[in-house]
């Protein structure tokens, strides 16, 4: 089965459980992370309702010309391999500084021992190889958009 097929389904198969949101089109789908072991891994996380929040780069946002997430909006989470897992809905979102995230957002994202630590370390490495630069360079003051959301289905 095709991708784009598999991704109408799943959306259908959302429609059908949430009737109360009417027949809205089929969302934007992405998969976390960069390599196939931790997209796999972030995806199972968030079906189980263990990962529920992401944070990309600004500069990601900015280069690629994408829009920042929408409080209410819809999103499909996809495997590695292009297998629809869940649809999220994002309930807020704010630019801040790599610095100022807290042990509560860290927490959320559900990823590790889930403490700010682990977060800092993971999220410094992954700008780092997203940029093509030294680890060192991404300072407190790197831009980041904090995306917190609900699973709403799961497939």
């Amino acid at each position: 089965m095709n991708s784009s097929l598999q991704l109408n389904l799943f959306w259908q198969g959302f429609l059908a459980a949430h009737p109360q949101v009417g027949q809205l089109p089929r969302p934007p789908h992405f998969y976390f992370c960069d390599n196939a072991k931790d997209a796999n891994l972030c995806a199972d996380l968030v079906v189980q309702g263990v990962k529920q929040a992401t944070a990309a780069s600004l500069w990601w946002y900015t280069t690629n010309n994408e829009t920042l997430p929408k409080v209410g909006s819809h999103y499909i989470i996809i495997n590695w391999s292009g297998v629809p897992k869940a649809v999220i809905q994002t309930a807020a979102v704010s630019v801040m500084t790599f610095g100022t995230v807290d042990s509560d957002f860290a927490y959320a994202e559900g990823e590790g021992d889930r403490s700010l630590a682990f977060w800092q370390d993971v999220h410094r490495s992954y700008y780092a190889r997203e940029l093509g630069c030294d680890e060192n360079d991404i300072a407190d003051d790197f831009e980041i958009v904090c995306h917190r959301f609900k699973t709403v289905y799961r497939g």
